[in-house]
């Protein structure tokens, strides 16, 4: 229109001579400066709205993923390929969800588009609308098929990529960097980083370029296309079929349409890439939750105590059983240790009692019950427990001890009683801000313990459930002085005379204190007994107990 008006105003100016009327070219150029006005406002709204979007999608997605991962077993943790696709659905979690949504808005917007570039190519002819189909149909079907060439190599490589983030692990966290220095591991594991890199970068190269080449080669038809009808639509003009502001707008609209038809197919390609992705997503949220039909919150005979009946478990992936035939009774208010080499499935047969992992056969009784009767959150807030690998928080003196229950996490209270059980209180006394000191150097003005610090922490955080009746602690003590660990266990036994002891160690200095031993080697209970009839016995732990003492002499 103002093409036309333009040349119109002109032929008049050169008839006439005389007053030319131009303000119909500039009422359409004011029409167009409207237009270009509200779309830069609508453009910006989109950006806007994405940014917000982009922020509130990804959080739900990765709640979704957490929400997930808090329901699962650990047998699934434990499982390398479970992890592979965990990382699978995280990797692309906070992009892909947006992306598509993006693509679904600017697929209706393209359609929309197209309708009325459709109506006004329709007008000059039909088959420049076929023309334009056709023309972006090659870059469509190549682009397609790339995307799913990518997604299969990025779903293979879920282990590697999981391998280089922890090589960064080694590399960069204050944790590992100590050993990595006096080992002088750093030129190895810089070497490994790179290695990987170099491999994914070459997979990721080969396909970006047969990508690039495919789709240059395969756009040379649009564009071959378009010229075509350039050619077309200027013979029309010359032959005076068409005017010239005709000619401009059917050369911007086929020019345009052509865009955004190809960006229609481009969204198309990109959804079902999105899709593809997606599909990780969905896989790992569609994951098996184990199922806890368990609803007892009371037993059947508080006198019963703790009770295994013949109990054998297999990790999965392995063929050698963890424990076998395991029989053992523990008393309310009774102590048990629990002795044996490293790998002879102590820790097992606690995660066991803990319902982290069910019994392949046998049953485990608490309070004549069977365990797997039991709901498993009340069953859980009966018991203390710290492992050997516990995890030391970057949160506060307070709050590393409070997590121990999670109900009572900011009771400042319970803090100093479960620190004074757990024989913390006197170092914490001197630390810079007592219970709110800030522990760790991930965080601004953060202190580090050292490892006995850590486990009396630990230690406390165990007795933070003050109505838990049944105490674990497995290895609680490996980072501290015999004569300090004898000192704790005998704090232990006077300050846990209601409560149920399951107790982990290699010193036995500290394991005689307990009212029954139990020995374990290969999964299997060899010897049981009290510390005197054990050594009367001269089996195993008799033995090894000899062998320990002769090195304190």
């Amino acid at each position: 229109m103002i093409v036309d008006a333009v040349v119109f105003a002109s032929q008049v100016n050169s008839q006439s001579n005389g007053f030319v009327n131009i303000y119909p070219s500039l009422s359409y150029v004011g029409l167009e400066a409207i237009a270009v006005i509200l779309l830069a406002g609508s453009q910006r709204g989109i950006i806007i709205c994405q940014s917000l979007l982009r922020a509130l999608m990804g959080q739900r997605v990765n709640v979704l993923i957490l929400e997930k991962a808090l329901t699962l077993d650990l047998r699934q943790f434990e499982d390398s390929e479970f992890y592979d696709k965990l990382t699978n659905a995280r990797r692309e979690a906070s992009v892909r969800p947006l992306s598509l949504v993006n693509r679904t808005f600017g697929l209706v917007q393209n359609a929309l588009s197209l309708f009325t570039y459709g109506i006004l190519l329709v007008n000059f002819s039909g088959w420049a609308v076929v023309v334009l189909i056709l023309a972006a149909m090659p870059v469509f079907i190549s682009e397609t098929k790339f995307a799913g060439e990518g997604f299969r190599l990025f779903s293979w490589r879920a282990a590697e990529t999981r391998q280089q983030h922890y090589l960064e692990n080694l590399l960069a966290r204050e944790d590992f960097v100590t050993e990595v220095k006096l080992y002088q591991l750093g030129g190895m594991l810089l070497g490994r980083y790179r290695n990987l890199f170099d491999q994914l970068y070459g997979e990721d190269r080969d396909l970006t370029l047969r990508r690039g080449l495919w789709g240059y080669l395969l756009g040379l038809v649009s564009t071959g296309a378009f010229y075509l009808a350039y050619a077309w639509i200027v013979l029309e003009t010359v032959l005076g079929k068409i005017s010239l502001g005709d000619m401009t707008m059917y050369l911007t609209v086929f020019r345009q349409g052509q865009s955004t038809f190809s960006s229609a197919l481009t969204s198309i390609g990109g959804m079902y890439e999105d899709n593809l992705y997606l599909s990780n997503l969905y896989d790992f949220l569609e994951e098996e939750v184990p199922t806890s039909w368990g609803k007892a919150t009371i037993g059947l005979n508080p006198q019963d105590g703790i009770r295994f009946e013949n109990v054998s478990f297999t990790y999965p992936g392995s063929s050698k059983p963890a424990l076998t035939n395991i029989s053992l009774h523990l008393k309310p208010r009774e102590k048990l240790a629990i002795v044996g080499e490293n790998g002879s499935g102590k820790t097992t047969l606690i995660k066991l009692l803990t319902r982290l992992y069910t019994p392949d056969s046998g049953r485990i009784f608490l309070d004549g019950l069977d365990l797997q009767e039991w709901d498993v959150d009340v069953l859980r807030r009966r018991i203390g427990v710290i492992f050997q690998n516990f995890v030391r928080y970057q949160f506060t003196v307070g709050e590393n001890i409070g997590v121990g229950d999670v109900e009572h996490l900011e009771n400042k209270t319970r803090w100093q009683t479960a620190a004074e059980k757990g024989m913390a209180q006197s170092f914490i006394d001197q630390l810079p801000q007592s219970f709110q000191t800030q522990l760790g150097r991930w965080f601004k003005g953060g202190q580090e313990l050292s490892g006995g610090q850590w486990q009396k922490i630990a230690l406390s955080r165990a007795f933070m459930r003050s109505q838990a009746d049944i105490l674990v602690l497995d290895e609680p003590t490996s980072a501290i002085d015999a004569q300090a660990e004898f000192e704790i266990f005998n704090h232990f036994r006077a300050i846990t005379q209601n409560q149920m002891v399951l107790l982990i160690s290699h010193r036995f200095s500290t394991v005689r204190m307990a009212d029954k031993i139990l020995v374990i080697e290969n999964g299997e209970v060899i010897e049981q007994g009290t510390h005197e009839e054990l050594l009367e016995v001269g089996g195993r732990y008799a033995k090894l107990f000899l062998l320990q003492a002769a090195g304190y002499q």
